[in-house]
């Protein structure tokens, strides 16, 4: 399968010609797949930033280039606006972006800016405001009365409503509590499987990478360390650990009980698949 992102030895170099010069990345590549999540962890300073904001062209390389569907995204710097309707970055804290009077309104603003209008840009509204949960009634509200949690279900419904064919999240529960936080995970799980649009989801928890991902790249160094499934990459804890990262706390406990002497996968990551090692070892079936 051809990447609908591939990046090409990506390097970003902050400070250029001054002392303070630093690359946040360094001879960085990638390939996002149709269709995938994509679990993107790294301890602060890894790149992740940095990286992600190079994909819908906010960025532009130092070095190496950042291709959509196979083509420079910067070949044409004029169509760069292009690009960034299709691949919609939603930031850590977007609803510290929120400025228009109505919820509607702001969900509004992306696609308005593509030229929508009409019934075509009222449609795409509700749809966006369906996909994260947003009852009709909040949408004539001002997103200042919301609660912390439903004016981050605008932000990115604002992005959504553009359609874009990759959507990349940074640390979109970063400061929800764990309630909202499942929520918020359900809705964009629900909103990739109905859309089959591309997500990659930039997350400081493992644990969340571990629910939600298809595939994981590891960012440390400026680079990519590694890549694979969720089992592939948490099989590798202890090299996890030594880029200053963790596994998720169910693979800690494998990880424990396999230093113990008891037979199990210390690479599993979720309860659902510890509990079967247990199981398999008692030689029970189906049951809790």
């Amino acid at each position: 399968m051809e990447p609908i992102i591939r990046v090409e030895h990506l390097t970003h170099t902050y400070g250029e010609g001054t002392p303070f010069c630093r690359s946040a990345v360094q001879d960085l590549s990638l390939d996002i797949y149709p269709g995938e999540i994509l679990g993107i962890i790294g301890h602060t300073g890894s790149g992740k930033s940095t990286l992600i904001q190079h994909l819908n062209g906010l960025l532009k390389p130092t070095e190496g280039r950042i291709l959509f569907h196979g083509r420079d995204i910067w070949e044409d710097p004029k169509k760069i606006r292009d690009v960034r309707f299709r691949v919609g970055l939603v930031f850590q804290y977007p609803e510290y972006q929120l400025f228009e009077e109505t919820v509607s309104k702001d969900i509004a603003f992306g696609p308005k800016n593509m030229g929508l209008t009409g019934a075509e840009l009222e449609e795409r509204v509700h749809e966006a405001a369906g996909f994260v949960g947003l009852k009709t009634d909040l949408l004539e509200k001002s997103p200042f009365e919301l609660s912390g949690g439903q004016k981050r279900r605008v932000a990115i419904a604002g992005v959504i409503a553009m359609m874009p064919e990759v959507l990349i999240l940074d640390e979109p529960s970063a400061g929800l509590d764990p309630e909202g936080r499942e929520s918020l995970l359900r809705k964009i799980r629900s909103y990739h499987k109905a859309t089959g649009s591309t997500v990659v989801l930039v997350s400081h928890s493992m644990d969340e990478i571990a629910e939600n991902a298809d595939r994981i790249a590891v960012l440390a160094d400026a680079g990519v360390v590694m890549t694979g499934t969720p089992h592939e990459v948490f099989s590798r804890g202890k090299e996890l650990e030594a880029v200053g990262l963790s596994v998720p706390q169910v693979t800690k406990v494998a990880m424990a009980l396999k230093e113990r002497g008891v037979d199990v996968d210390p690479a599993v990551y979720t309860i659902g698949e510890l509990r079967d090692e247990l199981l398999r070892l008692k030689g029970g079936e189906g049951g809790c």
